[in-house]
């Protein structure tokens, strides 16, 4: 197939294809293990069809993870506008949690693969994004313990999130996540969240 074939009316977002085929080989086979010619092959394009969308594996990379980037930045920015440690924290938390839920194949690519972070942080700000994370939650408990529990909870959420580990809705999976992340952080739940709370089932003293 030709790369005008590809971009000729009726050819259904040919993008958007590129990347979804990446994401699902990356997560099969690693960054590393993954070429454009076999995402080339999965497609059943040319290397040139691709070529049209996409100069390099680097570049394909770069825009599988822009949508979720541009959004964390947003979260952390807010996070960090809150007045107290644990209105940041909490801020930050479940934001990144309903981030992971909404993207769960591109965090889990980012998370399961060092190869994707090596990449990315050579040509990107993630590891600022990173940093800044990380310091928000474990401002919390300052100090090593809140860095290890931060960590805990941002690496645990992104490998809880990864396709078919676990066969939980949306909704539900994002409710257990924060709960979880509060209880690993320390975080009261805040008072607004004990109005949804199940028969029976009241917020902390």
């Amino acid at each position: 197939m030709t790369p005008a074939a590809l971009n000729a009316p009726g050819v259904t977002d040919t993008r958007g294809r590129i990347i979804d085929t990446a994401v699902r080989l990356f997560t099969r086979h690693s960054y590393a293990g993954t070429s454009l010619q076999m995402i080339a092959d999965e497609l059943s394009v040319t290397k040139a069809a691709l070529y049209y969308h996409f100069h390099t594996r680097e570049e394909l990379l770069t825009a599988v993870v822009e949508p979720v980037l541009g959004p964390l930045r947003t979260i952390i920015e807010a996070a960090e506008a809150q007045r107290t440690p644990h209105a940041r924290a909490e801020h930050l938390l479940a934001g990144y949690a309903a981030l992971a839920v909404r993207n769960r194949a591109v965090i889990s690519v980012l998370a399961a693969d060092p190869g994707v972070t090596d990449v990315l942080l050579t040509q990107r700000d993630l590891g600022d994004l990173i940093s800044r994370q990380i310091r928000l939650l474990a401002d919390v408990d300052r100090g090593p313990s809140g860095q290890i529990k931060a960590a805990i909870v941002l690496g645990g959420i992104a490998v809880a999130v990864a396709p078919r580990l676990i066969d939980l809705d949306d909704d539900v999976l994002l409710q257990h996540l924060v709960e979880a992340g509060r209880r690993t952080l320390g975080l009261r739940t805040p008072r607004r969240a004990t109005h949804n709370a199940a028969p029976g089932q009241t917020g902390p003293s």
